[in-house]
């Protein structure tokens, strides 16, 4: 009976833990702070392309698509939506997630900068 017991608990923690997110939830007002350093290359206005693209509604949109901005013959191809997955690879390394990418930053190698960053853009970008 005891087996039994703790066979369920197990399964019950294991179910727990496959459904957990797979990034903790990011400070949106950190993220803005962090976003400062986006802003000399991208807007967060509508159709305001700079020397990157409008981030403007960027969550859910195919990469490499927004009309009016020239990519990256890479970054066409890579074709993914972003989301908080690909925008946290992306962001991490760019040059390493889309060789080819026009996009110079380095990247943010602080997993939670990024989450905290990526949290701004889901709620600046809606």
């Amino acid at each position: 009976m005891k087996v039994v017991k703790l066979l369920s608990s197990v399964l019950i923690v294991s179910g727990m833990m496959s459904v957990a997110p797979a990034h903790a939830a990011g400070d949106a007002a950190k993220g803005k702070t962090l976003y400062s350093r986006c802003a000399i290359c991208h807007s967060l206005d509508a159709g305001k392309n700079m020397i990157g693209p409008s981030l403007s509604k960027v969550m859910g949109r195919k990469a490499g698509t927004l009309t009016g901005f020239s990519y990256s013959p890479a970054m066409k191809k890579y074709g993914k939506a972003w989301n908080t997955q690909t925008l946290d690879t992306y962001i991490a390394a760019p040059m390493k997630a889309v060789p080819g990418t026009k996009m110079v930053f380095a990247g943010l190698s602080n997993p939670k900068d990024r989450a905290d960053l990526i949290a701004y853009l889901q709620s600046a970008t809606k």
